[in-house]
């Protein structure tokens, strides 16, 4: 249970025990419940999630134990994708086919969002058709290998693949983050498609061929998003609107779709700060009536990481702490916090449908990992894969 005696106040300073608790906790808890195929479940309780791995969430918990020193971990993850990718691999062709023969494929025979544990798909009806997830695996899988000097070649086959999905299907709507809106083309999923395969195509360690298409694909949707997502100085929810969305900040920082330092970061962080973060709790947009539309941890550390980039860490440090002060006894960090609903009548109906909001959430875990890491906060936990060791095994 959390202690709601602390919401929205600055509770911890990042160098205490109680921050370094939640980030050593983090670790343990993502290396405990990952399984030995390397899938990252979303949450080991929660109704809807439990069981389940999306290629999204999974990505950003690999950053962050790669950012952390578990190579092994990432790397395990980094697996599960190109087996997910491999395997379906007649079935992308036939995708890329068709699209190229302006034949494009209905939403429902696209690549799911997310994946059972061992990599089969749900038969559960789901929001599935996604495109964002794709992008960030190849995110993180280029920042891993940059960070550590990790050869790609295991996953050549699974990265071709993934540029050739995403080059005949960015264009196309389907759903947010959230799993809502699919009539919509979303700048954030336009972001990390853009930051993934601008990454992959940086790292010189995939064939010409193919780095040359994502890098013109990336440069492309740069100039889409430019002429049709950015309204006031700020990058809005989807294409030709001027709303936000809570998303948007992951392309300030960690994924650098944005230059930090640029104008339309600025304004992007300022729009945010004013319309969706009360009392250091960002919300994920303003018409979210998801367990009432609460504020989201994992939020509030995207926000710091792209305060921490653009030089104003005294503002990260708060946002660490706020997210530091929704931890429960056990130092698990929730999905959300219902501290500021936006819709509070919508809190009951989705507790009767799913029960309480998940908790633990890793993904949560992974970016308040990420953003202390960002801020120096020191740690210790379990014994890091080493990355001499790791490069030995992999050959």
């Amino acid at each position: 249970m959390i202690d709601k005696s602390m919401q929205g106040s600055t509770v911890t300073r990042d160098g205490d025990p109680a921050v370094r608790s939640i980030v050593e906790a983090g670790i343990r808890l993502i290396l405990e419940q990952q399984t030995p195929g390397g899938a990252y479940p979303a949450s080991p309780s929660f109704s809807a999630y439990a069981g389940y791995c999306w290629f999204r969430d999974g990505s950003y918990i690999a950053d962050a134990m790669s950012a952390a020193g578990h190579i092994e971990s990432a790397e395990r993850f980094f697996d599960w994708c190109s087996i997910a990718l491999t395997s379906r691999a007649e079935r992308i062709r036939r995708i890329v086919a068709e699209s190229l023969a302006g034949r494009p494929v209905a939403g429902d025979q696209m690549l799911p969002t997310r994946f059972t544990l061992d990599g089969a798909e749900g038969s559960d009806d789901w929001w599935d058709f996604q495109l964002d997830g794709y992008g960030t695996w190849l995110w993180a899988l280029a920042e891993h290998s940059a960070r550590h000097d990790r050869p790609l070649e295991r996953w050549a086959e699974a990265i071709a693949l993934t540029i050739d999905y995403l080059s005949v299907s960015w264009e196309r709507p389907c759903y947010d983050w959230w799993e809502e809106s699919a009539q919509h083309v979303h700048v954030s999923t336009l972001g990390c498609i853009a930051s993934g395969l601008a990454s992959i195509a940086q790292t010189g360690l995939i064939e010409d061929s193919l780095s040359e298409r994502a890098t013109s694909i990336a440069d492309q949707i740069r100039q889409r998003v430019q002429d049709e997502g950015v309204k006031d100085i700020h990058l809005t929810k989807w294409l030709g609107t001027d709303t936000v969305d809570a998303s948007l900040l992951s392309l300030i920082a960690p994924m650098n779709f944005l230059p930090p330092h640029s104008p339309l970061s600025a304004g992007s962080i300022a729009v945010i700060e004013e319309r969706l973060t009360v009392d250091n709790g960002v919300h994920r947009y303003l018409a979210d009536t998801y367990y009432g539309g609460g504020q989201w941890p994992l939020l509030s550390c995207f926000l710091g990481l792209a305060q921490a980039a653009s030089g104003n860490t005294t503002r990260a440090h708060e946002l660490l702490e706020w997210a530091a002060s929704t931890a429960g006894p056990n130092a698990e960090l929730p999905e959300q916090v219902d501290y500021h609903l936006l819709d509070p009548d919508y809190l009951q109906p989705w507790n009767e449908r799913w029960g309480s909001s998940a908790n633990p959430l890793l993904w949560s875990h992974a970016m308040f990992i990420r953003l202390a890491i960002a801020l120096g906060v020191p740690y210790d936990t379990a014994e890091p894969t080493p990355a001499p060791a790791a490069k030995e095994n992999a050959k």
